[in-house]
This record gives structure tokens, sequence and C-alpha cells, in this order.
């Protein structure tokens, strides 16, 4: 599947979901001359705020996401109300999506309020303990104010990237003025979008420091936390990426997976740097055997394009909170 090759990158958070769509608006403005650049930028944060507004509802849509009574979960309601007392934030609308792979993701706007999620596959695959720490992870977001967070800092890039492409758009395609400055437009437009892809390198690294603060906020909130999430974490990017390797129908899956606690993207590289666990015989062997892998210069490399970190940079960041 050629999505498995391609990397987490920037287009991941919210400036790229709603990027070709808005690319085509921006292009059919200017060459029907609609507006100038800063009836554009306006133009762009309020396509931001209104995708952000509106995101739950696609969500629930695109991955079966409905709520779930009480009744339906006691053990799921008992452990984010406990864990939200502990978080100081108000206990969130539990949510269940119908999702194979095992997951989880929180979400909101204040038109739907905040939501944590959890994937069918993630209740069948990961023990009770395990949940509690993923579930810890997700109010650490919500805690942290992280989806606010992330959308606001993706606009900046977001106007960079629109505003070059209609100047470059206009300077190729639009009448030289007294001062024949087509060119000089044709330059900002460029340094633009250089400017963009420096910025989205920095809000990439703003997004992994963010999912190593929800981390640690898990840890001190579950008793065992890091062990348990340090497992949970395993757990997921196993069982992902063998469904990966035999499932052909999950390629809608990555479309937020910025949301989710692990990248199913990158779940084949990240099974390929651990070894199956049942080779060994407790938690603390399986966890201290995957750590001491070397990381290559390619992790590296690849990490700078990632949303979430190299899977063993945050195993090892756990067992330092163990």
């Amino acid at each position: 599947m050629s999505g498995l090759k391609l990397k987490a990158t920037m287009f991941a958070t919210l400036a790229a979901i709603i990027g070709l769509s808005t690319l085509f608006f921006t292009i059919i403005l200017s060459l029907i001359d609609a507006f100038n650049i800063y009836s554009l930028a306006l133009f762009v944060v309020f396509f931001n705020i209104l995708q952000w507004l509106l995101a739950p509802y696609l969500i629930d849509a695109m991955y079966s996401v409905r709520r779930v009574s009480r009744n339906e979960a006691p053990k799921l309601y008992e452990t984010v109300e406990r864990l939200s007392r502990k978080s100081g934030i108000k206990p969130p609308q539990i949510m269940i999506a119908r999702i194979p792979i095992p997951n989880a993701f929180a979400y909101g706007s204040p038109l739907t309020g905040n939501r944590v999620a959890v994937t069918t596959g993630l209740l069948n695959t990961l023990d009770m303990d395990e949940i509690e720490a993923v579930l810890g992870h997700e109010l650490g977001h919500l805690k942290h104010r992280d989806v606010q967070v992330m959308m606001f800092v993706s606009i900046l890039p977001a106007l960079l990237y629109y505003i070059g492409y209609s100047l470059m758009w206009s300077s190729a395609f639009g009448r030289r003025d007294e001062r024949g400055n087509t060119s000089a437009l044709a330059l900002i437009g460029f340094l633009s979008i250089v400017l963009y892809w420096v910025l989205t390198l920095f809000t990439l690294y703003l997004s992994r420091l963010r999912e190593y603060y929800a981390d640690r906020h898990s840890a001190s909130i579950v008793e065992d936390g890091a062990r348990k999430l340090s497992m949970g974490l395993i757990k997921i990017v196993e069982s992902t990426g063998r469904m990966r390797k035999r499932l052909t129908s999950l390629s809608h899956v990555s479309s937020f997976r910025m949301l989710f606690i692990c990248d199913p993207e990158s779940s084949e590289r990240d099974l390929r740097d651990l070894y199956m666990a049942s080779m060994w015989r407790g938690d603390r062997e399986v966890i201290e055997r995957y750590t001491r892998r070397r990381l290559t210069l390619m992790d590296q490399i690849v990490e700078l394009f990632s949303t979430h970190p190299n899977i063993i940079k945050r195993l090892r960041a756990l067992q330092e909170l163990m």
C-alpha cells in the first residue's frame, strides 16, 4: 500500500487536513481577483477555525464513533472520571470508534465539548491497566489543551503556504504593472513557501514534545503508569503493524492520525524496531529489551517529519519515570 510509505509530516496537522480544499478556493478567487492579501489571510484563518469547530462531526462520521452510556461501559466511565479528578479537569464524553486497530484519541471543539474515544481494537487488545494508562495520556492532551494549541500554531504556516502560492500564481498569470514588480511578487511567494516548510518543522517538533508531555501526565496520575503505558504502546504498535500487513481497508484511518496515541502510518516501521513481547518473561524485561536498540541516522531524519516521537525514544523517556 502506497500510504505505508508516507511519513507522518505536518500535512497530518489541521493545516494539511484542509490543504487541498483551501488551495483550490485560493486559486479560484485569485483568478477572479476577488480579494487582496489581507482578505486572503482572513479567509484562511476563518476556514481553519471553521474546520476546527466542525471537525468532531467529521471525525465521528469517518471513524463510526458513538457515545457510550455508563451501563454499556461502567469500567471506562469509572476510570475516566477518576483520572479526570486527578487531572483537575471536567470528565470528557466517552466515545467508542468502530476501528479494528487498537488506538485512542482526544478531540472536541466549543460546539461539541471535549471527547475521548477508544477503538474497539484497543478494548480487544489491551488489558484494563494498559487502557487506563492510555486514557491518562489522552486526558493529558485535554488538560494541556493540545487540540487548541496545535490548531493555532498551524494557522501561521497555513497562511504563508496559501499566500505564497497566491503570489506565485498571480505573478505567473497576472499583468505586469507600471512598476514591473511581477518578479518581486514571485520571489516573495517563493520565500513564503520556504518559510512555511521551516515553520512546519518547528510545528512538528512541538507536536512531538506534546506527546511526551501527555505520556508524562499519564505516568503522574496512573499508578505504575509509565510501565503500563509502555506495554500499551508496544501492544498497539505490534497489533497495528500486523493488521496493516493483511488488511487493505484501513487507509481512511490515517486521515486524522495526528490525534492518535500512536501513528498508524508508522506502525510497520515501529514494528521493525521492536521484537515480539511473548519471548520475554516480564514487562520490564520487554521494555528494557526494546529500549536497548540503537537509533540510526535514518531514524533521526524520519522523526523530523513525524507528528509522534520515535517509539524507542518514547519508551526510553517512559523508562526514566519508572
